[in-house]
């Protein structure tokens, strides 16, 4: 492979892991920001909520961005801004003042991660396969490597570097992103912005993120059925439009794009629910830290790390079925044994080998999902198409993850928590076992190579 597509994926897998890190980073991070701004719980979890907003009301735009004003551009742009907002984040007197620079955090944060994946693709060509086993790594570490980073800056430093963090690197960042990406300029193109399609889908997804978050209340459930409005909304809108739609829904006409963007959907929802489900076992039954919950989640990103490098081979070798759904089937296979500790009790040898194959089998069935759908369209569709799978992605860490919670707390309002945890394991395991049936409609195999504009 030419050298220049290792740099190319090098600069645009910062971006996403940043990206991903800052969305976890906080979340362990509450109580004390609560303390330091002299702030309620409920109004500092908006300095995550505001975040994850945000990162949703700006995903639509990527597509059409990128097709204005090139690639390239558009990463150095919101390398800049995600840089000095992380700055301003870290200099923050207030809730309110770090509410809001976290807000600008999200919006310039919304846009890299969809971004990464369309840099690579469109440098990886055949090889994507290969690539996208080593670039996705980083990338999903970033929400497991958040809570632990958070606990050890926190046990030695202020808060206040949870954010500065993020300069340094955001200035070497910039620097190889304008050094080694290739300048796109004389592939863009004017294509009228959708004014009322950003209108209703940009809204709906931030509310239905919302609502998932807060369902349980009177006024989730409300902004629940507003999201659904807007978000059917959009579909008649962007059915009419067709091509001129900000997300042209025509890809989803293709089984295989569909499929894949259905696997994203799941696979990406049952990690944040595990992320959820664990930790909080393990601190409300095992009786550990927050800290120490953390550093027993290490086996998980251990599996990822153990899987990811060998993707592009094992894809080219068996196919995109049989990876991608064989890790399904091994995520699954590392689910289960936790329905037998939350009932017996915590096993350490297990804990740690269940998370290790729980690890191994979710890093193995997004890159040959990923490679499925992009060898189904078009290249000069790579924009739209990555838009288009970043925001299932997106909406499908919420969705599952308050289904989990939710169901959760039912269970320990009426139950001790020894069965509740209990059922909801098995909850996640059946979630894992629907995902093994959509990854196994994927295609045996494609050409990894995206198809040439016709």
């Amino acid at each position: 492979m030419h050298p220049l597509i290792w740099k190319i994926t090098a600069v645009a897998v910062i971006g996403s892991f940043m990206s991903n890190l800052d969305a976890t980073i906080v979340n362990v991070s509450l109580s004390s920001l609560a303390g330091a701004l002299h702030s309620t719980l409920n109004r500092i979890q908006w300095v995550t909520s505001g975040y994850l907003l945000a990162l949703a009301l700006m995903l639509p735009l990527s597509g059409w961005l990128v097709d204005r004003i090139g690639a390239k551009a558009l990463y150095l742009w919101c390398f800049v801004a995600f840089t000095l907002s992380s700055a301003l984040c870290g200099f923050a007197w207030s809730t309110g003042s770090l509410i809001a620079f976290r807000i600008l955090q999200g919006m310039s944060g919304g846009l890299l991660a969809p971004l990464a994946q369309m840099m690579i693709a469109r440098a990886a060509g055949r090889h994507m396969a290969r690539v996208m086993g080593y670039a996705t790594l980083p990338i999903l570490l970033g929400p497991i490597l958040g809570p632990v980073l958070a606990g050890e800056i926190l046990q030695h430093a202020s808060w206040n570097w949870l954010f500065f963090l993020n300069v340094p690197v955001g200035v070497v960042a910039i620097f190889l992103a304008w050094t080694f990406l290739p300048n796109e300029r004389e592939e863009t193109k004017r294509r009228d912005f959708d004014f009322l399609g950003f209108a209703l889908l940009s809204p709906g997804l931030a509310l239905v993120l919302y609502a998932l978050d807060h369902v349980g209340e009177r006024l989730g459930k409300a902004l629940l059925v507003l999201s659904l409005i807007f978000l059917v909304s959009f579909i008649f809108v962007a059915i009419r439009k067709g091509h001129r739609a900000l997300i042209d829904l025509e890809l989803f006409n293709s089984r295989v794009f569909s499929v894949a963007a259905g696997t994203q959907f799941l696979s990406n929802g049952v990690m944040y629910a595990g992320q959820l489900l664990v930790p909080y076992y393990l601190i409300r039954s095992c009786g550990l830290s927050p800290t120490g919950a953390g550093w027993m989640l290490a086996p998980l990103g251990l599996g990822m790390f153990f899987a990811l490098p060998l993707m592009g081979f094992l894809t080219e070798r068996f196919g995109i079925r049989k990876v991608s759904g064989g890790g399904a089937c091994l995520a699954l296979i590392g689910t289960v044994p936790f329905v037998y500790m939350s009932q017996y009790g915590m096993v350490a040898p297990l804990l740690d080998a269940s998370l290790f194959v729980r690890g191994a089998g979710l890093g193995a069935i997004s890159v040959p999902c990923v490679t499925a759908a992009y060898a189904s369209i078009k290249k000069d569709e790579l924009p739209m198409a990555t838009t288009s799978l970043n925001i299932v992605q997106r909406v499908g860490a919420p969705s599952l993850t308050t289904a989990c919670a939710t169901f959760l707390a039912w269970k320990l309002k009426s139950e001790v928590a020894i069965h509740a945890f209990t059922a909801a394991f098995l909850l996640l395991s059946l979630l894992q076992a629907l995902l093994c049936v959509v990854a196994f409609l994927l295609p045996l195999n494609l050409d990894p190579a995206p198809k040439p504009t016709q």
